[in-house]
């Protein structure tokens, strides 16, 4: 049971000996506070690099004791099971392998077991994935600090940075929150609002939030660690809570019956994954024959005035290096970078010259 979460373990090691040895030594030897950093993503690599410069700092009030992440899977085009890119991250750096631990669940009896065991005062949290059951929460003595992409209480759950930018906001920020049962509604420490344009995309957004988060969150940590964090943390308005539920692969598909800015706020919200789809049909004028393909649209804008034509209500025409799509409410979507099934992403301009004459209508 073990080997599901230390499977970072060194071969002769006990998982069990190794952590609760390491754990001793670190009480004996150093006053320094422990921190355990729990993250999985890309994006969380940034803050546990800022966690990482600031412990090793000479004035430093704490250590980074353990990482939690989630378990091996597999990844990339060759399905290879690999580490977390946070587990991963934390080997290149150096730190203790038998020290990334890597539970299905948080709550299991073994991982809580270990965990207790090494007694830390601190959890930063960023995009781990899993949920805290309570026996996690109580464990450490100052709690357990999340940084959520959004301005809680607003866009509460697994997708904030992709639901705002689905609902077309100007401005959103970064939070931090200390960690209770109900869903991201910890009373929050401190907050960063950021002003965004209408064509950032999820991916990008995601990580300039954890970026300021990483910022916001060193710039917190003596309060946290002394403890008046606490007094000054802001309990949440529920009244004004909304929800960012988990985003789906089925909402990915987009329909021409909505207005542009709908679809192209959708365009950039689900970026990356699982991206946005539309299916059109592919006719050969000479020879009447009809193809209907999938298509991955991957930048949009909505289409100004002067550039929708006339034609038939289903037309797709390409002007000035885009494709132009009706839409809603007598709109129309730009779509300047494309993309076939297991093709590479071109620009319109490439495509548009691929169909050879051919004529292209929207479904």
């Amino acid at each position: 049971m073990l080997r599901r979460f230390c499977c970072f373990t060194a071969v002769n090691s006990s998982p069990s000996t190794t952590a609760t040895t390491t754990a001793l030594s670190l009480n004996l030897t150093s006053r320094k506070k422990r921190l355990v950093f729990l993250g999985s993503p890309q994006v969380s690599a940034s803050v546990l690099d800022a966690l990482f410069n600031a412990s090793s700092a000479p004035d430093s009030l704490f250590e980074v004791a353990a990482i939690v992440t989630q378990p091996p899977s597999e990844r990339n085009r060759g399905r290879k099971v690999l580490p977390s890119p946070v587990a991963q991250h934390a080997m290149d750096k150096g730190f203790p392998s038998d020290l990334i631990w890597t539970p299905v669940k948080a709550g299991e009896e073994a991982f809580l077991f270990q965990f207790k065991a090494l007694e830390p005062e601190l959890c930063i949290t960023a995009a781990y994935g899993n949920i805290l059951p309570t026996k996690f929460l109580k464990i450490p003595s100052l709690g357990t600090v999340n940084i959520h992409p959004s301005l809680l209480p607003l866009y509460r759950g697994a997708a904030p940075v992709q639901r705002a930018l689905q609902d077309g906001v100007t401005e959103t920020g970064v939070s931090l929150a200390y960690t209770v049962r109900q869903l991201d509604a910890g009373p929050v420490i401190a907050y960063e609002k950021v002003e965004i344009d209408d064509q950032i995309k999820a991916p990008d957004l995601l990580e300039l939030l954890f970026a300021r988060g990483s910022k916001l969150l060193i710039h917190e940590l003596p309060s946290i660690l002394e403890g008046s964090a606490r007094a000054k943390a802001q309990v949440q308005d529920e009244s004004k809570a909304t929800l960012a539920p988990k985003i789906t692969q089925e909402e990915s598909w987009l329909s021409f019956d909505q207005e542009a800015i709908v679809l192209h706020n959708k365009v950039r919200a689900f970026a990356g994954w699982p991206g946005t789809r539309a299916k059109v049909s592919v006719q050969d004028p000479r020879s009447g024959q009809h193809n209907i393909i999938e298509l991955k649209i991957i930048t949009t804008r909505v289409c100004g005035s002067n550039k929708i034509q006339g034609g038939e209500a289903d037309d797709v025409f390409f002007t000035q290096g885009s494709l132009v799509f009706p839409c809603g409410g007598g709109t129309a979507l730009e779509v300047l970078e494309i993309q076939l099934p297991g093709k590479k992403v071109v620009n319109a301009a490439a495509f548009w010259n691929g169909l050879r004459g051919q004529k292209l209508k929207k479904l």
